[in-house]
């Protein structure tokens, strides 16, 4: 079975930040921050469970990549009770990390906390 990409990418979390800075919000600042770890943890842990190897976590993204088979639609809902509070992620499945990455560009442009696989974009 060929490598599948996946790549999640927290929405609109660079917005809550910058608005914690302009209203000098420091404990919310730093409940995003704990919220975002918490909530990429979860995630990376879910994808390993189901056979995906992490290769990048950081701030409020996931990547990793698989080669069983996998029902995306199904991994998005369990990825979406990930989160905790009003965080939501958008995702993007393909074949290597280019294609994973315009997927979840897709998702993002198109209404956000959605996946997109490359292989059926137009």
């Amino acid at each position: 079975m060929p490598l599948k990409y996946i790549s999640i990418d927290g929405d609109d979390i660079g917005r809550k930040i910058t608005s914690c800075y302009l209203s000098n919000d420091e404990g919310k600042l730093h409940l995003i921050s704990r919220q975002i770890e918490a909530s990429t943890l979860k995630i990376a842990a879910l994808l390993e469970s189901k056979g995906f190897d992490v290769i990048f976590r950081a701030a409020d993204g996931v990547v990793a990549k698989t080669n069983t088979d996998c029902n995306f639609e199904e991994l998005f809902v369990a990825i979406s009770s990930c989160p905790t509070n009003e965080i939501t992620f958008s995702a993007g499945v393909g074949s290597n990390l280019r294609e994973a990455y315009v997927a979840l560009i897709n998702s993002k442009s198109n209404g956000k906390n959605q996946l997109s696989k490359f292989s059926t974009l137009k």
